[in-house]
């Protein structure tokens, strides 16, 4: 039973403590810098959307103002079966010579969409984005001195909790991905980063294939076909875009528990990434799959805690009940204090390892959550 807390101990710290500080050294012993210099090429920015009337107009207006040549960029959105007004919106700004509209009268999943857009897009240079983010200005000129260099496939952007006029939130989810960031930032000095960031990341055309069929994770399932190909993905920290900090809890765990799903979903689809041939396979597991395996070690954790007598057990039992107690401030304190800020990052790790469990589930029963959430 010592044996069982120890093991699942080491396997949290690992998780959270231990790859993202090995990244670190890994960084400052063998930094693989980028050659970034300022390049021209035609750019193709794609956007899927679904029922999105509330964001759809500015967020077009905020791509058609992007820092970058008119006569060098083409917008493609594919609405995916929307039922509100979209598509009415869309066709405001349908313009054969900037903005191509695709609307298919049939939802059928954000990857088909993605298919039908990559099917469409001239560029040499993909960009990918979300409809809810706003896009910095410069932000596809960043992204584009990435490809100077040849050795890279895939640059992401960075996701900014706040606005550009505020700091970057840094409580609970805030606080979350900040640290995401900064294990992604590691990852991309020194090699590749696993996966990219869904709200704002390009790829050279070249590289694209065909998404399987209702793939949850085309943020990552591409940049690892990009490393399957010999070729970097990097995170561009200069290419920003923003988003707001309000989100419901409710709706960031359904986006966690896709997220986690499509983990697990990519494990099938691409079993290549769990084998030598894979040169981020180590990267990999650390910082993908172990996170599909903690809410297990933490409840093998408490489990062997409370059978064990010793009284160091007796403590350890003690601090996990604190910690999962103080989690659940999370839902009802106020203010700004420090044990609101303890509370909220208390509850985020409860929540996204819940989130973990609820994937399994969906794994097990095979269930897939809309592309939506």
């Amino acid at each position: 039973m010592r044996f069982v807390f120890w093991g699942a101990f080491a396997l949290v710290v690992y998780t959270y403590l231990g790859y993202p500080a090995w990244l670190w050294v890994r960084s400052r012993l063998r930094p693989c810098p980028i050659q970034r210099s300022p390049i021209k090429a035609v750019v193709s920015i794609i956007l899927v959307v679904r029922n999105e009337e509330q964001v759809i107009r500015r967020k077009l207006r905020n791509l058609m103002e992007l820092d970058y040549p008119a006569e060098q960029t083409e917008i493609i959105v594919v609405s995916d079966g929307s039922t509100d007004g979209t598509n009415q919106i869309l066709s405001e700004f349908a313009h054969p010579s900037r903005v191509q509209v695709i609307l298919n009268p049939k939802s059928s999943g954000k990857a088909a969409c993605l298919n039908d857009a990559i099917e469409a897009a001239q560029g040499e240079v993909v960009v990918f984005t979300d409809a809810r983010q706003q896009v910095a200005s410069d932000a596809v000129n960043r992204l584009l001195e990435n490809f100077a260099d040849p050795s890279v496939g895939c640059a992401s952007g960075e996701l900014i909790f706040g606005s550009p006029s505020s700091s970057e939130v840094v409580q609970g989810v805030g606080l979350y991905w900040k640290v995401e960031k900064s294990i992604r930032e590691q990852e991309s000095a020194s090699g590749s980063v696993i996966g990219a960031t869904g709200a704002l990341y390009a790829m050279r055309r070249s590289l694209l294939a065909v998404l399987p069929q209702y793939t949850i994770l085309d943020d990552v399932l591409l940049p690892m076909q990009t490393i399957k190909h010999g070729l970097r993905v990097v995170l561009d920290a200069r290419a920003k875009i923003w988003d707001s900090p309000n989100v419901d809890s409710s709706l960031e765990f359904a986006r966690k528990v896709r997220t986690l799903t499509g983990v697990y979903q990519l494990l099938r689809l691409e079993p290549w990434i769990l084998k030598k041939s894979n040169p981020v396979r180590f990267e990999f597991i650390s910082h993908k799959v172990l996170r599909l395996v903690v809410p297990f070690a933490l409840c093998a954790a408490l489990i062997s805690s409370a059978l064990l007598k010793s009284p160091l057990y007796r403590y350890a039992l003690i601090l996990q009940l604190a910690f999962y107690g103080v989690g659940t401030l999370g839902i009802w304190a106020a203010g700004e204090g420090l044990v609101q800020r303890i509370a909220n990052v208390a509850f985020t790790f409860i929540m996204l390892n819940a989130a973990a469990v609820v994937a399994f589930v969906n794994f097990l029963t095979g269930r897939r959550p809309a592309w939506g959430q």
